[in-house]
């Protein structure tokens, strides 16, 4: 701990990047993203020392918190703003299946048929008349691999 100590008397800067590195570090194994912004607030804190060396460690750590902060809120914004929340998760195929059109490519008998949707055929369910071969339907539902559909 002493070593440390030392380190950071003689020169803070290195001792906040660290920190920052290895909050990278834990932030790429993990990609969780809560530790992109505080390992970037240790790296601009380790810039604010190198470059005023006269800042205490109660400043450096009141700066780094004020930044981790700030860098916090204004990226959640930033992501609403570039991602919003009425988005689809690209990930969450039901969702994103729900209300496309899709073409039938086996004829519906008795309530089931196949359907092509988003690259790929499914097997579809339909309440009412069925479609032929070749028309289009529109995605209602998912319920595991089943699409269910009605007439477009």
């Amino acid at each position: 701990m002493e070593g440390v100590m030392n380190l950071y008397a003689a020169q803070p800067f290195w001792l906040w990047l660290a920190i920052g590195v290895v909050l990278l570090a834990i932030e790429a194994m993990a990609s969780t993203e809560w530790l992109l912004w505080p390992a970037v607030s240790a790296g601009l804190v380790a810039l604010i020392s190198a470059l005023l060396p006269g800042t205490g460690f109660p400043i450096q750590v009141g700066i780094f918190a004020a930044l981790t902060v700030v860098s916090i809120i204004l990226s959640r914004r930033l992501i609403k703003r570039v991602n919003p929340d009425q988005q689809p998760d690209i990930n969450a195929r039901d969702v994103r299946l729900v209300g496309q059109k899709a073409k039938v490519v086996e004829a519906f008998i008795n309530g089931r048929g196949r359907v092509f949707v988003s690259g790929a055929e499914w097997p579809a369910e339909i309440e009412g008349s069925a479609p032929l071969a070749g028309e289009t339907v529109v995605v209602e539902s998912v319920d595991g691999a089943l699409l269910h559909v009605r007439t477009a």
